[in-house]
């Protein structure tokens, strides 16, 4: 419940006036859906004028069990360009057990896209309030959409600051900055990890115990942020990092041609979604992901790898098992060479009840303008669950919070050409991979862990391209824990598993 309004040290002067609507940024998990564009240029404050937004308000509520007080601060972090003048706004959300403990943890956060705001974790599965929508796979339909308490949220165990990267939320450029300056893998990773550092020092943070978490593309900054603080002699050292949905090397999930590693990283999770549907019979769901696993890495890689030089025997042995893993008839996989993309699967396993199944999340299914074609006409997991989680965010920020702006949040939008180059010449960018970056931290920080969170229905980030990435020579897997959820890429939507994830992530903070 609300207790009082608490100006922060820079509410003072954001409550003197609210900032000025700009363009909406952002990009998302695919599909990203069309963003209304505001053209706001020439009303922008001049840079040097720029003054912070803020707000805060203090709230009890009851998490993990325990009755804590805490203040939620929502303000903007000026980052500044190389002549020291603000050039962009970060906004972070933060929750602050009362009172205030500097040997507690503290958990930065945020989602993914790349152009996503930390609505989703933060509304979903870890902040102080979470919004209900269906947990059967079911459409989120239209408002009122309930905004309840949410005792699963880590706050017993961390503090939490939720960061919205420029573009998303409420962030943005400012003055005359090109928003396209933050928009990279690198470029991004830099500003969040400068937030984290400003934040820790304003807030005398320095030598709290530290965790990062991501989702999806967070996955991939939280790789990126981790060598921004901690491949430098200037470290900000870090207890654990938290991946769910995880995406960290880009060859092992591409789904285009030629590239044989994406349909061995996706046929566990493919039978997985033909079990779910009922189009094959197993007696659990994991026993059946293993068999895909030892299938997918063996026989299959093997049939995958010779081509066209695959003789008819062995053709017709793979092809077999395939059907009885997939549920796909097997004139439609030699129809497909034995390679179906992700894509044709959502069509065609249940083309016979005139659905599709999601990406996201493939428990979802969806009513296409027809049931020809080789691919749905949206995703039924995205659309199903947006107007819940953008109502939501947008009640507690700006009603409960008090946060006051004329800005619209940025769930998921556009963040135009997204510079995914690393540093490194150009064979390094060849293949696109961050995993290397927590391999490294790992054995340069002996208590850094990982904690990795999938779900067996998710075709974005599948389970088992995470295992594959971090599997790979330079990781210790004595500090690398796997939890897997009966849901999709953001499996908290399932109230069962929001329990089981919050509970798994508590413990590993825990055991730091």
């Amino acid at each position: 419940m609300i207790k009082t309004l608490r100006p922060t040290r820079r509410a003072a002067l954001a409550l003197a006036g609210s900032v000025l609507a700009s363009s909406v940024l952002a990009a998302g998990m695919a599909p990203a859906p069309a963003m209304a564009q505001e053209d706001t240029k020439a009303e922008a404050k001049p840079a040097a004028d720029y003054t912070p937004n803020a707000a805060s308000r203090d709230f009890t509520g009851t998490f993990g069990g325990k009755r804590i007080s805490y203040t939620a601060t929502v303000e903007e972090q000026v980052l500044k360009d190389e002549d020291g003048n603000p050039a962009a706004a970060i906004v972070t959300t933060a929750y602050v057990a009362d009172p205030q403990d500097k040997s507690r943890p503290v958990t930065f956060l945020y989602n993914g896209g790349p152009g996503s705001g930390s609505v989703w974790l933060q509304m979903g599965a870890f902040g102080p309030k979470r919004v209900a929508i269906p947990s059967d796979a079911r459409d989120d339909g239209g408002p009122p959409y309930p905004i309840l308490d949410n005792p699963d949220s880590l706050l017993d165990v961390t503090d939490l600051v939720f960061i919205d990267p420029v573009g998303t939320g409420f962030s943005h450029a400012i003055g005359e900055t090109d928003p396209q300056d933050y928009w990279g893998v690198t470029a991004d990773a830099k500003s969040v990890a400068e937030v984290i550092r400003k934040w820790i020092s304003e807030n005398g943070r320095w030598n709290s115990p530290k965790f990062l978490g991501g989702e999806s593309y967070g996955t991939t900054r939280s790789a990126a942020v981790v060598n921004e603080l901690e491949g430098a002699y200037n470290d900000v050292g870090l207890n654990g990092v938290i991946l769910i949905s995880t995406i960290l090397d880009f060859a092992a999930g591409a789904d285009t041609e030629g590239n044989e590693l994406s349909y061995i990283t996706n046929l566990p999770t493919m039978a997985a979604t033909a079990h779910y549907h009922g189009k094959v019979q197993a007696p659990s769901v994991e026993g059946l992901v293993e068999e895909a696993r030892q299938f997918a890495i063996g026989p299959y890689a093997a049939a995958l790898l010779k081509g066209q030089a695959l003789g008819d025997a062995e053709r017709a042995s793979v092809r077999a098992q395939l059907a009885r893993l997939t549920g796909l008839s097997e004139t439609y996989l030699d129809r497909a060479d034995l390679r179906v993309s992700p894509s044709r699967f959502y069509k065609e396993l249940l083309r016979d009840r005139g659905l599709t199944v999601g990406r996201l999340d493939s428990r979802y299914t969806g009513v296409d303008y027809d049931s020809a074609g080789e691919t749905p006409d949206n995703d039924p997991s995205f659309y199903g669950i947006d107007a819940g989680y953008a109502a939501a965010i947008n009640s507690w920020m700006r009603d409960s919070i008090g946060y006051d702006t004329d800005r619209q949040y940025v769930t998921i939008g556009s963040v135009g050409d997204w510079d995914w180059k690393l540093p490194g010449w150009r064979d390094t960018n060849a293949y696109l991979t961050v995993a290397p970056y927590l391999g490294k931290a790992m054995r340069e920080n002996s208590d850094m862990r990982i904690f990795v969170g999938q779900g067996w229905y998710d075709f974005a980030t599948p389970f088992f391209a995470a295992e594959y990435a971090l599997s790979r020579t330079g990781f210790d897997p004595s500090r690398i824990e796997y939890r897997y959820y009966d849901a999709g890429h953001m499996m908290y939507i399932r109230d069962e598993d929001r329990s089981k994830l919050t509970a798994d992530v508590r413990a590993f903070i825990n055991a730091r």
